[in-house]
């Protein structure tokens, strides 16, 4: 089964995919400046063909990031944002030589709530010389890629996704104080995605913490399985920051790793992130 997607025609922007399963490069933009509607809609379009979409060379303050990803949708504040920041949608991630970085693992943002983001915008502030690299999953192909047999049964399937499995430590919270406020969700293995119509995987290492109706044991044996659809070169990209860079990726599509390799070099980076619906499964077939 292939993409469902159409082949887009963009008559504002010039897009270069880097892969041909996932990724691509957006040029022809300065978006410190306000955008129409149409170079809006053919950003969306190459986001939803291409589950993740690079800039370059984007010299832009915080304001102007809430500004551009106010242009996709509601946006969210997380709760490991200081209470007292100002521009709270503004998600701080930064690391140097007294905090090594900790994102290095596969994951779709806030799967945790019961309705997920769209889609996450990461603008890079400051980057080490070599290193930091950000990597992008296709989670559709990551589906495609499994036996008839078993896309059958995972269809089937629904996981408990937990907040707590990550920021309990990170927040200093117990996880029965995190889950009065987040209660763990329950979201289906595939997920249709709401524009595309494409199933994918939609299970992840961060905040996963089992399959309904399995044994414990089980149920970590057929996550690690499809964990590990996800690891596979031929449907990743891999991305290169410098200053001024920004990526917008779809969580509804695709996963994505933080590559911690570069400490004690520092690596600034802002995010801001678009709200979502609850995820759904509807058989296509």
């Amino acid at each position: 089964m292939t993409l469902a997607v159409p082949q887009r025609v963009f008559e504002r922007l010039k897009v270069e995919p880097i892969t041909p399963s996932i990724g691509a490069e957006i040029s022809g933009i300065d978006l410190r400046e306000d955008q129409d509607d149409a170079v809006i809609a053919e950003i969306r379009s190459a986001l939803l063909a291409h589950k993740v979409v690079f800039f370059r060379d984007q010299f832009i303050g915080a304001e102007q990031h809430i500004a551009f990803a106010r242009r996709f949708g509601t946006l969210e504040i997380h709760p490991a944002t200081p209470k007292d920041q100002p521009n709270p949608e503004v998600l701080h991630i930064a690391h140097g030589p007294e905090s090594k970085g900790k994102e290095n693992f596969w994951h779709s943002d806030v799967t945790w709530r019961a309705e997920p983001s769209l889609g996450s915008i990461l603008r890079a502030v400051e980057v080490p010389p070599v290193g930091g690299d950000t990597l992008f999953a296709d989670m559709g192909a990551a589906f495609r890629s499994l036996s008839p047999a078993m896309q059958e049964w995972c269809r089937s399937l629904v996981a408990v996704h937990d907040i707590a499995r990550v920021f309990a430590k990170r927040l200093g919270k117990e996880a029965e104080e995190l889950h009065a406020k987040y209660p763990p969700q329950r979201h289906p293995v595939v997920r249709t995605h709401p524009e595309t119509g494409e199933q994918a995987l939609y299970v992840n290492t961060a905040f996963t913490s089992h399959i309904e109706g399995l044994s414990a044991k089980e149920s970590e044996a057929l996550l690690r399985h499809l964990y590990a659809a996800a690891a596979v070169p031929e449907i990743q990209c891999r991305f290169r920051w410098r200053a001024g860079s920004i990526a917008f990726w779809d969580n509804r599509a695709a996963q994505h790793y933080a590559a911690s390799d570069y400490f004690p070099a520092v690596r600034r980076m802002e995010r801001v992130t678009i709200a979502g619906d609850r995820p759904f499964y509807k058989d296509e077939r």
